[in-house]
């Protein structure tokens, strides 16, 4: 039985899944660096919607993978591409005769050598009687992927926005993707015209109209002293130039207001239209959010000036657009593309929109009439009410409203449920960039996504993006709808992107589609009333404070609501929950010791939930070693033990540096009995050992990162002492969780924690014994071969021998500073040594203890050199009478 896993003394015996004894970290790590940079490609059912902080499919697919699979008699392999019978030759030689089976995939896993498991992530995995639940699903991704492998799977998840994301995720592979395309048709044929009209400007090359892709606004206020309008422009950049193949870049003349094109946006530059001297750097907002009134200068805090004016003016001063015409002309690209002056007609089209929106009060129960509420988001990261903003339908203009409610209201007529959901999907979806919270990226040419920050952040130059869509632009209803059907075509039936040999590679179709068998509730996690149902708990837990999903998903929420508030239940309220999310939010008075509580709740709800064998793994971010004794202590406490965790991520540098350090872990945690007492001294040289032990077996046989190795280390740690939680005992106190990892942290973190007595501990406990071992056991230590050569540790005079007490090299060291000094530079281990031989050769040891006055860090080393020679005279030196009289 491998060292990061199994049952715990004197607990019942229990299989032993692969993932609790080893995880291929490196080939997933392959396979997420491109995920993360393509997961439409990889996963496009995630790419339908966003959640925040959603894992990478490959990683929960691995994990699943790793902890579904332990009876290989309910285990089935499938090629993908193939209908019919299993690979029950699966890895036959030519013969026939089975070389490997899935039995022997399965035991083949261990620490050292993860991945013979691997060699069935890119097949067609199917695992009977396994029933899975996520009680924090969020986006859904576990769900997902342990349906994928035929899993019954239920989920559960507070906030009601991440339950309609994982049910349509969920219902993807049952729906057809041609109810949803003429659902689809008919919303186009009902408002596409009317919504694309909306988004039309005169061609500058003719009497014909273009598309606009994006319209550009400034905000504007009354200069507080002089009175002088002031357009809050930070700097006069339009976009980077984009279509001439130049380094050209168009920015506004401050002037005329003509878009010009200029070689640097950052020097003097003249406009080409009326030649004025400007430059296009110096705006008039600066640091401190101030305005500067280019009249009088007066600088004032635009947030007040906004307060004290009763909000702010805006202005249409420019577009990006695309002609269809021209292009189909033959136009070259800076003809038919390009960026140009908001012109009369432009400001015209948009005045009419908001007219018509005004007048249409029949629209208006399509969008939203909630206040927004206040919050740690809205009320103190970046207050919106500062800005102006009260409702959330002050987050919009009102052709943007006009043309949403539109859509709103074309799928509300739909008949069909389920493409109503989907399509409702794609509006909430669109939402993120059809809106005046957003400005433009001008390293990309395109407009930014609302929650690239995760925040809200009211930009003072919103850009509007066109609602329906053209042939071009970023965040459309057409575009969006796109990556809708792609989901739901690859629900229906899934792929698989691997690494082989370096190169990545896809697999054919999957039979098996997502959520063929699935359930999934809306409510706190520890309402959950399930009692000994689960064989495993797959989750991605809450994380204390990184973001305030309740908060940040009401701007989804009171847009879905509208549709869904008479169809499900949860969407009935004016926001989503507030005070049963376990997070830490300072603003409603929810702090780190709220966060704990409440998540050891969850673990216990959990443990409840989970069958006697069941197992809980969960991955997990935390920065420094008190999130991991606040986690440790959490899942003890509720009678877990964890036995194995994983890194995804991890930064080496830090780590070792003792900073404060964002790691991305796996935790794998099993139920426990019942805890054992122990001694502080013995657990730490328990712990002391595992850490070495597994860090040597992780450096011969793992290509990993010193991140990686220490993460794994610390799981191995952890294992030994949830053996024991709540019994360690030093100095007559029982230990916390929490002083436990601080003393394991501190072993695998500082290197100068570990020195010449522990590599000499570590060469003792080493067969076989070379020069090599020196080597291997001194990298990365406080110690290295010439510190234990001088001290006679080992010498090669005659072969390799170590420099143990009856060594007479060694001890004519000692002695030679027994007679020296009278000990004053005698380590420990040179005591200890000493002691030994002097009670070897019948000689008083007692004068000689009393002398040292020894203390607790003598006791212990005594302790790990009887541990590992099975010698108990070390520690008997040391205060037995029988043998300290001599």
């Amino acid at each position: 039985m491998s060292e990061q896993s199994g049952s715990s003394s004197g607990q019942r015996e229990r299989t032993e899944l692969p993932i609790e004894r080893g995880f291929p970290i490196e080939r997933i790590n392959e396979i997420a660096e491109k995920e993360g940079r393509a997961k439409m490609y990889y996963r496009p059912i995630y790419t339908m919607h966003k959640w925040w902080a959603r894992r990478l499919g490959c990683v929960f697919r691995s994990i699943s993978l790793y902890t579904l699979l332990d009876d290989p008699d309910k285990v089935s392999v499938f090629e993908p591409g193939h209908e019919g019978g299993t690979l029950a030759d699966y890895g036959d030689d030519a013969d026939g005769t089975p070389e490997l089976d899935i039995s022997s995939l399965l035991e083949r896993v261990d620490m050292s050598d993860p991945e013979s498991l691997w060699e069935l992530y890119p097949k067609d995995v199917r695992v009977e009687d396994k029933k899975v639940l996520d009680p924090f699903m969020g986006g859904g991704t576990s769900l997902v992927e342990a349906s994928r492998f035929g899993a019954e799977v239920v989920g559960n998840d507070l906030n009601p926005v991440a339950w309609f994301v994982t049910k349509k995720e969920l219902e993807a592979g049952q729906t057809d993707v041609e109810d949803l395309e003429e659902a689809f048709e008919q919303v186009k044929a009902e408002v596409a015209d009317e919504i694309t009209q909306q988004y039309k400007t005169l061609c500058p090359n003719g009497d014909h109209e273009a598309d606009v892709m994006y319209n550009f606004w400034v905000k504007e206020l009354d200069c507080v002293s002089c009175g002088h309008t002031v357009p809050l422009f930070k700097d006069y950049r339009v976009a980077k130039g984009r279509y001439e193949n130049d380094d050209k870049y168009n920015v506004l003349c401050s002037d005329c207001g003509a878009v010009t094109r200029v070689d640097d946006w950052q020097s003097e530059s003249v406009c080409n239209d009326c030649g004025h001297g400007f430059v296009p750097k110096e705006g008039n907002v600066s640091r401190g959010g101030k305005y500067n009134c280019p009249d009088c200068g007066q600088k004032y805090g635009i947030t007040d000036a906004i307060q004290e004016q009763g909000g702010y003016d805006i202005r249409l001063y420019a577009l990006e657009y695309y002609c269809g015409h021209c292009d189909e002309r033959g136009e070259q690209k800076s003809e038919h593309k390009g960026y140009k002056q908001a012109e009369e007609t432009d400001i015209n089209r948009f005045l009419e929109a908001k007219e018509e929106w005004d007048e249409a009060e029949a629209l208006h129960e399509y969008v939203p009439d909630e206040e927004i509420p206040p919050g740690h988001m809205t009320s103190e990261r970046n207050p919106v009410f500062d800005h102006g903003y009260s409702h959330w339908t002050d987050m919009y203009n009102e052709r943007q409203l006009l043309c949403l409610s539109k859509l709103m209201k074309a799928i509300d007529s739909l008949e069909d449920q389920n493409s109503k959901e989907y399509l409702l999907m794609a509006v909430s979806g669109i939402l993120r960039t059809n809106n005046m919270m957003v400005g433009y990226d001008y390293s990309y040419n395109k407009i930014v996504n609302l929650f690239k920050s995760n925040s809200f952040d009211p930009p003072h130059s919103p850009c509007e993006g066109n609602v329906w869509g053209a042939e071009f632009g970023r965040g459309t209803f057409e575009s969006i709808w796109d990556l809708i059907i792609s989901g739901v075509e690859y629900a229906s039936a899934p792929t698989e992107r691997y690494v082989e040999d370096g190169e990545s590679k896809e697999t054919e179709p999957f039979s098996q589609p997502v959520g063929s068998n699935f359930e999934i509730h809306q409510g706190d996690a520890r309402s959950i009333s399930a009692e000994s149902e689960y064989d495993a708990v797959i989750t991605d837990p809450p994380y204390y404070d990184n973001i305030m999903y309740s908060e940040v998903s009401d701007y989804f929420y009171v847009w879905q609501k509208i549709l869904l508030e008479d169809e499900h239940p949860g969407f009935d309220q004016t926001k989503t929950p507030r005070s049963d999310s376990i997070v830490t939010n300072p603003y409603f008075g929810k702090t780190a010791e709220d966060f704990e509580s409440e998540l050891e709740q969850s673990f216990s709800v959990i443990k409840r939930a989970l069958k006697e064998e069941g197992s809980l793994t969960f991955t997990y971010h935390h920065s420094d070693s008190d999130s991991w004794g606040e986690l440790l202590e959490s899942l003890c406490n509720v009678g877990f033990e964890v036995t194995a965790t994983y890194p995804i991520t991890a930064d080496i540098n830090k780590f070792i540096g003792g900073e404060a350090v964002s790691f991305d872990i796996v935790v794998v945690a099993r139920p426990i009995d019942e805890t054992e007492p122990a001694s502080w001294n013995s657990l730490r040289r328990d712990i002391y050992r595992t850490a070495r032990r597994t860090r040597k077996q992780l450096e011969e046989n793992r290509e990993l990162s010193r991140g990686d190795i220490g993460v794994m280390e610390m799981g191995a740690c952890f294992r030994e002492y949830s053996k024991h939680h709540g019994k360690v005992q030093r100095d007559g106190d029982i230990m916390s969780a929490k002083e436990v990892v601080q003393e394991i942290y501190g072993i695998i973190q500082e290197a100068s924690d570990i020195g010449v007595e522990d590599v000499f501990i570590d060469l003792l406990d080493t067969s076989n014994v070379s020069y090599d071992d020196v080597n291997k056991l001194s990298r990365g230590t406080n110690a290295n071969p010439e510190d234990l050569k001088e001290m006679r540790l080992y010498n090669q005079d005659d072969g390799f021998e170590l420099g143990t007490w009856d060594n007479e090299k060694r001890q004519a060291y000692i002695q030679e500073r027994v007679n020296g000094d009278g000990g004053e530079h005698l380590s420990n281990l040179d005591k200890l040594q000493f002691l030994r031989y002097r009670y070897e050769k019948g000689q008083a040891v007692q004068n000689y203890v009393e002398k040292w006055d020894v203390d607790d860090d003598m006791r212990e080393l005594a302790g790990r050199l009887a541990d590992v020679t099975g010698d108990d005279t070390y520690t008997r030196v040391l205060g037995d009478r029988d043998i300290t009289s001599f």
